[in-house]
């Protein structure tokens, strides 16, 4: 059981640092749409390079961030139903839905590495005037859908012990 509640542990920390080190894209996203703000309206100077930036930085913090808000419980849920049952009710709700989840990280995982990896090895660039290398960003798509299908695994092996012990695992 040491051994389970340390892989737990590690998972979580993965989740937890990667979420941490991908929040800092959001600086930058608001640096970039600040300059654009600032160039457009008050030198009447738009950018070219802006708006591809700002996706490339918005679509990674969200793909990337998916395992930290799954840590915290920040994904959205309907509550209708969920919100009215006990917390031993709610893991095994989880646990009946979770072929769901994992299919849908598995083709995540599948379909995204064939986009990256595609992507890579074309050294694919935009079809914009400043051209920049998208091979980086949609690389991004397999590693977030690793990162939360750990983080899924995690929480399924949870709220497994929880439905059969009754005891939470920290």
């Amino acid at each position: 059981m040491q051994r389970l509640r340390s892989l737990l542990r590690t998972i979580d920390n993965i989740s937890e640092y990667s979420g941490r080190l991908v929040s800092l894209l959001s600086i930058g996203l608001v640096v970039a749409i600040t300059y654009e703000v600032g160039a457009r309206y008050g030198f009447n100077a738009p950018t070219e390079w802006n708006y591809e930036t700002s996706i490339f930085l918005f679509g990674s913090y969200i793909i990337l961030g998916g395992a930290y808000a799954l840590r915290h419980g920040a994904h959205v849920k309907v509550d209708i139903i969920y919100g009215y049952l006990s917390p031993r009710a709610r893991a095994t709700f989880d646990l009946l839905t979770c072929w769901l989840f994992f299919f849908f990280c598995g083709i995540l995982v599948w379909k995204g590495w064939q986009f990256g990896w595609t992507s890579v090895m074309a050294l694919e660039h935009t079809d914009t005037a400043w051209s920049p290398p998208i091979y980086y960003f949609k690389m991004t798509l397999p590693i977030g859908a690793i990162l939360l299908f750990l983080q899924g695994a995690a929480k399924f092996i949870r709220d497994l012990i929880f439905v059969v012990t009754g005891k939470e695992v920290t």
